[in-house]
Formats: structure tokens, sequence, C-alpha cells
């Protein structure tokens, strides 16, 4: 309006002695100018995304199928639960499933973040999207379309990126007030030098570069575009971070509780110790483990299999069981052949009223030795004890160590005794232990760490383990685990190696460092840029702030942030 009126009515302006100017071509500049910042920017924000681009394109297009003794080629939409398919050296594997006939070494390193290839084998699980390395295997189908492992993490990154972090909310809230103070200070900025001035086009020149270098796109972007990409940088680590909230929490973990089975330790124990009393059974060993092994078969619990798996070793043929019943951090009873058979911790033991003091000198040598002793008692009799051990991950000791090298308290927790949680413990380099934990109690433990004030993770991978995943403030599951305790979790390891934990920790310490970073850019810009604009110079030194460079600085501050986001996208773990 300002160059239209001079243009229609050039008149009036000469009768006053005054000129009469026109700016189009500034217009014109602020506009490109403005324009040129916001395809920088979108081309940046585009990059921000990459992560989901590259996870989608790791899937296969096509699938080898066996039917009817014959290979059919066909696309990866087609494939159905239960198909068997063949996959050869060098190709994708095109859905999840389990190796039926062959063996092979898979490289898993796009999904999990591990970079050693993994040997499968019959009866083993494979993750679609994955890249197999030497063999020629079948395997059968038992994950197709969206309930894949790849499309889980596609769909968990995507939920994460659109979610808000804590800080972005606190952005929000300043944008909120930030708007309204920046039109007051224009409307202010106009009246101020029409008032002394009498001069319209400085008063004019003044409000719109407040007005154009105040845009708050910059603190817009702050913090979504680090979420963003610090998310997608998680996925391509093997890290799943369900939302921006855990993400920005995880930089403030103080304490970190890990379950020892299946999270410290491999989760794959083996019976190593078998002791019977005297004259147990009329002496027929064998008849023993035939009748532990046939009611633990009805457990889901690690040392369950662990006696399953040893009765297996021994062939023995397992009988019927009748009125199982799973004592939740106790044990498992049954009657097999009439015979009432319990088998479980020697609390639950005394609990019961039957006498353990025949083997109480192996029970103790057991546990001198880390393993974990479980008692079978036949007709509320003792009549046996077997040592289990389950051997350590070899990276769990170096993880233990980074962790507490980050200043974090580790603290171990478990339901096994005290003396062999000690031992264990004393052997990852854990000084906090939390021994004969039940499951319903590890909930109840992880709030009672956050009754001191703390800041507590979880780490776990069982069914039990799930609870105590929700209650703590950062819940992290072991993507090897079980389903229920990946939901209950806000961050997922895929690999299980925690080593994973220390990656995720400093991934969201980079990033909240990033997004102060961008708040910074955001704000500096503003803070200086206003009161320049508002001609604050003019009176001592005559300058004002050219609406063009006003466009350019708001332009480049935009710019300024979504390009320090991106800089998350050469994150690499440190050694610490």
């Amino acid at each position: 309006m300002k160059s239209v009126f001079p243009t229609l009515f050039p008149s009036f302006f000469i009768n006053q002695g005054l000129t009469p100017d026109v700016y189009y071509e500034t217009a014109a500049v602020v506009i490109t100018l403005i324009l040129l910042g916001r395809l920088f920017e979108n081309r940046a924000k585009g990059q921000t995304s990459e992560a989901i681009r590259k996870l989608i394109g790791l899937q296969a297009k096509t699938a080898r199928l066996i039917r009817n003794g014959q290979e059919v080629d066909v696309p990866i939409e087609e494939v159905q639960i239960g198909d068997v398919i063949l996959v050869r050296p060098g190709e994708k594997i095109p859905v999840d499933g389990e190796v039926v006939d062959g063996t092979s070494t898979i490289d898993e390193g796009m999904v999990t973040g591990e970079s050693v290839p993994v040997k499968k084998q019959p009866g083993d699980e494979v993750i679609g999207a994955t890249i197999n390395k030497t063999g020629s295997f079948q395997f059968r189908a038992t994950r197709v379309g969206s309930d894949t492992v790849l499309a889980q993490i596609v769909q968990l990154v995507r939920q994460a990126q659109g979610s808000k972090a804590p800080i972005q909310r606190l952005a929000d809230q300043v944008t909120g007030w930030f708007v309204p103070a920046v039109i007051a200070i224009a409307l202010l900025t106009f009246i101020i030098w029409f008032n002394f001035t009498g001069n319209v086009t400085l008063a004019l020149i003044t409000t719109v570069g407040v007005l154009i270098i105040a845009c708050p796109c910059a603190l817009g972007l702050a913090t979504p575009t680090s979420v963003m990409v610090g998310t997608g940088k998680g996925a391509e680590n093997g890290i799943l971070i369900k939302g921006a909230e855990s993400l920005e929490l995880a930089h403030k973990i103080q304490t970190i509780v890990l379950d020892k089975t299946g999270t410290i330790t491999q989760g794959k124990p083996t019976v190593t110790d078998f002791v019977t009393v005297n004259g147990t059974a009329n002496g027929n060993e064998i008849r023993l483990v035939q009748l532990a092994a046939s009611v633990e078969r009805n457990s889901e619990h690690p040392l369950a299999e662990a006696v399953v798996r040893y009765a297996q070793s021994q062939e023995v043929t397992l009988a019927d069981v009748k009125e199982f019943e799973a004592v939740a951090g106790s044990g498992v009873q049954g009657i097999v052949s009439g015979h009432l058979v319990q088998i479980g911790t020697q609390r639950w033991m005394s609990e019961l009223g039957i006498d353990t003091q025949a083997l109480q000198q192996d029970k103790e040598r057991l546990e001198y030795l880390g393993k974990t002793a479980i008692w079978i008692a036949v007709d509320r009799q003792i009549q046996g004890l077997m040592g289990i051990s389950d051997a350590i991950k070899p990276t769990s000791i170096d993880a233990i160590r980074a962790l507490q090298k980050l200043g974090l308290e580790v603290v171990m927790l478990t339901g096994d005794n005290r003396r062999t949680a000690d031992t264990i413990a004393h052997e990852v380099g854990i000084k906090r232990v939390l021994a004969e934990v039940r499951p319903d109690q590890k909930a109840a433990t992880v709030q009672k760490l956050q009754s001191e004030g703390k800041i507590v993770a979880m780490v776990g991978d069982g069914i039990n383990d799930a609870p105590a995943l929700a209650q703590a403030d950062v819940g992290m599951a072991i993507g090897t685990g079980t389903d229920v305790a990946i939901a209950a979790s806000d961050i997922t390891l895929i690999c299980g190696d925690l080593r994973s934990i220390v990656t995720a920790i400093q991934l969201s310490r980079a990033t909240i460092r990033n997004i102060r970073q961008n708040l910074f850019f955001a704000f500096i810009y503003n803070v200086a840029g206003i009161p320049i604009a508002a001609g604050i110079l003019f009176p001592i030194f005559g300058w004002l702030l050219n609406p063009i460079v006003a466009g350019a600085a708001m332009a480049f501050s935009s710019v300024s942030v979504v390009t320090n986001a991106l800089r998350l996208r050469k994150f690499q773990a440190k050694a610490v």
C-alpha cells in the first residue's frame, strides 16, 4: 500500500515537497528471501526423515516360495503365514520366520545394529530385511506385512518422530507469549517513531522489520527436527525409542536397574550339577529327572527350560502332568504318575514344611560357585538338588563399567538367593544387589528406588519384568525378550547387547544438547534482531535494519536450526 499510493498519486507527495518513493523491489526481495529460506528449510527437514526411508528401503521386493516342490518368485505382499521360503547366499530375507532346513550366517546389523553375523540353524528365528551371508536355507514365514519386525520398527520411529518432548511444550508456551509480544513491540515501534519524527516511512520500515525478523519459525523447528534425527539415529543403532519424552528423559537417568537372567546373563541356563539324597527313588536318578522335567515342561521360566533340556540330553521320556500349578517367584508343582512333585526355591520348601537339611552342604557349594540351586521334592520329601548356571554375556562387564563411568548407579535385581546374586554381581562389577525379589515385588522395588528421589531406568526381558518396566521412569526392554516386556517399555534394545544402553543414553544427551543449541540459535536472532529492527541504533549511528536484511536473517535462523539438528546424523557412540 505504501508503494501503490505514490505510484497512482505522485502529485500528492510532490505538492508537499516530498519524494514519491516506492518499495516494490524491497517487497520482492523480502518475499524471495523468505521463500528461499523455506526451500532450504524443507530440503533440510526432508533429510531428517532419511532413517525412515532407509528402513523402508531395506525390505525385499520378492520372495522365493517352495510350493508343491517348485520354486516360485512372488511379490512380498503375497507371502502368507506358513509359507516356506528359500533364501540363497547374498539374498535378503523377505519376512520374519523360523528356519526349517539348512544353516547359514546372517547379517542382522541393519536391523539390530549388531555388526557380527549370527549363525542360524533349524528352530532359530530370522528377521525380515536382514542379509543371508553364507549358506542356503529354508524358513517358514511367521510374521508378514505390518506384523514384521521391520514394519514395527518403521511404525515406532514414525510415532516417536511425531511426538512432542517436554522441552517442546515449553517452547510452545514461550511461542504463545512471544507472538503477541512481538505484535505489541511492532505497534509500539510505529507509534514512537511516528510521534517523534512524524516520518511515516521510517515508522513503517522499522515496524515491518520487527515483524519480519521476529518470525518464530526457528523456535518451532528447534525441538522436532532434533527429535526426528535422534530417533532415526537410534533406529540405525538398533535402539527403538517409542516417544520424544522417553528420548529426553533418558539423559536424566541416575539409577539403572538390571534384571539378571536374560539381561546380564545370556538367558540360556544350563543344568551343571544334579545331586540326589542317598537311596532316593531306589537309586534311580533318571526317574527323578523324569518327574522334575515333566512338571517343568509346563512352565515358561528359563530355569524350567534348562531342566527340560537336561532331561532331553539324558534321553528321558517325559510323562503327563495333572494339576500343574506355578507359584510366582517360588516354583512349580504337579502330579506325575500319582506322585506330588514340587520344584523350587529353599524358601518355598520351608514354607511348605519340607526339610532340606540333607542337601544343605551341596546347596551352599553350588551358591558359592554362583549357581542357582533348585530343590526337588516328591511327596513332600526332598529327593534332589539341581545346580543351574547361566553364562554372563560377553559384553555385560564392559557395558556395566561404561554405565558407571557415565555417572550412573547400577543395581542388579534378581529372584536368586543372596549368595548366588552376590557372586554374579561381583563378577560383573555391580555393588548394589537386590536379591530374592519375587516377580510381584519388582515394580514395588523400582518404586522404592524412585522414592529416594532418583530417576530410575529398568532393563529387563521377561514377562515378570513388565510391571517394573512400566513403573520405571524409563523402561528398557531387551529385544530378544518377550513381546509383553517390549510393549511395556519405553525403549527397546533390539540386539540384546547391554552396550546399547550406553548408546541410548549418549544419544539422548547428544539430542538434548542439540535441542538446547537450536533454542539458543532461535532466541539469539530474535533477542538481538528485534531491538535493531526497531531502530535502536538509528539515533546513535543513523543506521536502520533494511527489511531485506531482516528477511534474510529470519530465513537464515530457520536454516541454522535445521542444519544444526542434522549434525546429529553424524552421531557415533563414544567409548567410555
